[in-house]
């Protein structure tokens, strides 16, 4: 991992330009720039590779705590589905440089502005749920276990293929050690998508992140945002909304996201709608392993796949026949 000068990074993203500016939140900017790949001294514009740069409030005490968790977990894990952090600088500034990640967040993908327009298909979402999937598994079962705390759909971002990898470690902590089942620390995170035993006590539980992630699969199968203040009474908060129906095959046509209609077979969502209601579970000891989720999924992707090869070779059988009974025409 490379230190950076503030010059570097300043020249990398042209003078942090606002038309380069990729996103904003309480830390700071992350801007888009350019460095070489040899060297990984800053290009220009088109040349070299692309890379974001998040740069911190000055102010920020929160910012700066988040900045160093970052450096110490990004920096000594490395995996294909975490974002890949590739340097920081500590001069005239806090700032952080990440591989980028050319299709942006799954939260832009369901609810941004072009969310209706190009809706992710049904098997481009279980591909994305398993890539995050592998990346939290990891995490847990690494010889130095991590809890992410803030697992939400504008962390997971996305790279060319749709292939999924989790960024901001700023929140994540340090697993239980010894006979310890959780870890108690300061109430922080996402409310809507952090765990219920997690904002009543302070108690982080590796499985506090398996219940986020079961929010984002609800956020996935529905197409609606986690919190939305702006649904009636009693829908605002979709996990509450929602959960009872998880369980009801019939009702599960209603909740699913029309922009997906006919994209999927009933067992393929019934399935996901199990696997989403176990992660949400209340008491954390009833929720599966991120390992396992993982493998359930890859049962549904697979399940997906024979269908989609099974129907590819009817199409092709139907077309073989419309050729057959065409008439000829007579010499």
């Amino acid at each position: 991992m490379k230190e950076f000068s503030f010059v570097e990074l300043k020249a990398a993203t042209r003078s942090f330009k606002s038309d380069l500016l990729l996103g904003e939140g309480g830390f700071g900017k992350v801007y888009k720039g350019w460095l070489d790949h040899n060297t990984l001294a800053p290009a220009k514009p088109g040349s070299g590779f692309v890379v974001a740069v998040k740069k911190l409030k000055p102010e920020s005490v929160q910012g700066l705590q988040e900045w160093q968790s970052e450096i110490n977990f990004l920096g000594r894990v490395s995996h294909p589905n975490l974002v890949k952090l590739l340097g920081y600088c500590c001069d005239e500034g806090f700032l952080l440089v990440y591989e980028f990640m050319p299709r942006g967040s799954l939260e832009n993908h369901l609810f941004g502005r072009n969310a209706s327009r190009e809706p992710l298909s049904w098997d481009t979402r279980i591909k994305i749920a398993i890539g995050a999937a592998r990346g939290l598994a990891f995490l847990h079962t690494s010889e130095k276990q991590v809890i992410y705390r803030d697992f939400k759909a504008s962390n997971i971002l996305l790279d060319g293929d749709y292939n999924a990898k989790i960024s901001d470690f700023g929140l994540a902590k340090s697993g239980p050690s010894g006979e310890d089942s959780h870890v108690t620390t300061r109430i922080m995170g996402t409310f809507g998508y952090a765990a219920p035993e997690y904002m009543a006590t302070g108690h982080l539980y590796v499985k506090s992140d398996v219940y986020g992630f079961g929010v984002v699969l609800l956020e996935m199968l529905t197409g609606l945002r986690a919190l939305d203040t702006k649904r009636p009474n009693g829908q605002q908060n979709l996990v509450e909304w929602i959960k009872p129906s998880l369980s009801d095959k019939r009702n599960l046509k209603t909740i699913m996201d029309s922009k997906i209609k006919g994209q999927y077979s009933s067992k393929e969502a019934l399935k996901v709608a199990q696997l989403t209601l176990k992660c949400l579970q209340n008491d954390p000891k009833n929720r599966p392993s991120m390992e396992d989720v993982l493998d359930t999924l890859e049962g549904i992707q697979g399940i997906i796949k024979h269908r989609m090869k099974a129907s590819k070779k009817q199409r092709t059988k139907l077309a073989a026949m419309n050729n057959f009974q065409q008439p000829r025409n007579e010499m």
